[in-house]
């Protein structure tokens, strides 16, 4: 069955030094400073764009969500008799990269575009969208203020944000463990943070003592290690949880093992950056995610999506909602055509606004449309706890 549950709750996976050799189509954006593509009497002719991480400490998040996106390209090519090409761009989680791409994505003819995966990237790069009046959909960024600040009106997602998924996961603590304190630390960037912000008012008003540290999330190596193993010296036998709200599930992975090591028995909860069944498998710990995983869906769409990957790379869970992303900009392409129009970046982005996808016609399960702001009018809970061989399995999040 398909791990899912519906819910009005919701719960990024991964780290990976891995590049993108299994890439089939496309390099990095490059173009003129058209802001539309042709489109000839018999074929309805676009060119989109991916920002991702498909190198550096987290290409295992990146590589998933490309690989989704260009089945995505490729079914709906088939699907809707539309030719429309997928440039791919390396932003390897770091806002400064994403800027300098998303320019290059902007100089280009491409109509609209898929990502960032990170909310630092979209803090970054959402303003220079607008301004170009370009539509980008993220399948993973998941910062409440992205949709609420007023700075990224060209902005969608397609996965719930923050406010649903932070206080689930401290409910969930609170209502099943009953800890009377926690110990939650953030990677000192702006997904970690923000969940951080949201989750310790809920602890604090349960009566439960926080306690609230920060390392650096980009450090390596030994300096990485001595972090890591310093943090695990710090859990007192009175926390008997930790909440990690980072973006890598090695890091989260080894945190665990050094809490292991010095004899500490916690339980960990992973955010959705830890979703990565290969590499965050500490046997007792829990992890919420803002996808399902479709591995075992039994619906013909999803076997369809999970079989049809493999052509481009290994399926994994944080993909799924990437998959998503991209079928909302090519079924706005096809409307725009339909239309009788050329793809042009104002029509797209008129397209996207009026997205409304069936809960059977696509992956995530639930119907796909867009709140004013960007948001997903609409929320889905997952939250997955990790047996003794390291195997996720859903459960209830309430």
């Amino acid at each position: 069955m398909k791990r899912r549950i519906t819910l009005g709750a919701v719960a990024l996976a991964a780290l990976v030094a891995a590049g993108c050799g299994s890439s089939n189509s496309n390099t990095n954006t490059s173009g003129g400073s058209s802001t539309s593509a042709s489109t000839s009497s018999k074929k309805c002719t676009a060119s989109i764009a991916i920002e991702g991480p498909f190198t550096g400490p987290v290409a295992q998040v990146g590589l998933e969500q490309l690989h989704f996106a260009q089945l995505a390209v490729a079914n709906d090519n088939q699907a809707n008799g539309t030719d429309v090409t997928l440039a791919q761009d390396d932003t390897q989680l770091t806002p400064s990269i994403a800027t300098s791409k998303t320019q290059s994505i902007i100089a280009s003819n491409a109509v609209a575009s898929i990502g960032p995966a990170g909310s630092q990237e979209v803090e970054a790069v959402g303003p220079l969208f607008g301004r170009a009046g370009m539509a980008f959909v993220t399948g993973s960024a998941t910062l409440p203020a992205l949709a609420s600040d007023g700075k990224n009106p060209t902005f969608f997602r397609v996965v719930p944000d923050d406010d649903i998924q932070g206080p689930q996961d401290a409910n969930y603590a609170i209502n099943h463990l009953h800890p009377k304190a926690v110990m939650l630390i953030d990677d000192d960037e702006a997904y970690s943070q923000g969940l951080v912000n949201v989750m310790i008012p809920v602890f604090q008003k349960a009566g439960v003592k926080v306690t609230h540290l920060t390392y650096n999330g980009t450090d390596t190596g030994a300096t990485l290690s001595g972090a890591l193993s310093s943090l695990a010296t710090k859990v007192t036998p009175q926390q008997t949880v930790v909440v990690l709200p980072w973006q890598t599930a090695a890091n989260a992975q080894q945190f665990g093992l050094d809490l292991k090591q010095q004899g500490k028995h916690v339980v960990l909860i992973g955010t959705d950056g830890t979703d990565s069944p290969s590499q965050f498998k500490i046997a007792g710990s829990y992890v919420s995610a803002f996808g399902p995983d479709i591995s075992t869906s039994t619906s013909a769409l999803d076997k369809s999506v999970v079989s049809g990957v493999a052509k481009y790379g290994p399926y994994g869970p944080f993909g799924v909602p990437t998959y998503q992303a991209a079928d909302v900009v090519m079924k706005a392409i096809s409307a725009v055509c339909k239309a009788g129009q050329s793809p042009n970046r104002a029509d797209v982005l008129a397209q996207i606004k009026k997205t409304n996808i069936p809960a059977s016609e696509n992956v995530l399960g639930i119907p796909v449309a867009f709140a004013s702001n960007g948001n997903l009018a609409g929320s889905n809970g997952y939250l997955f706890k990790i047996g003794p061989t390291g195997t996720y399995t859903e459960i209830n999040p309430k």
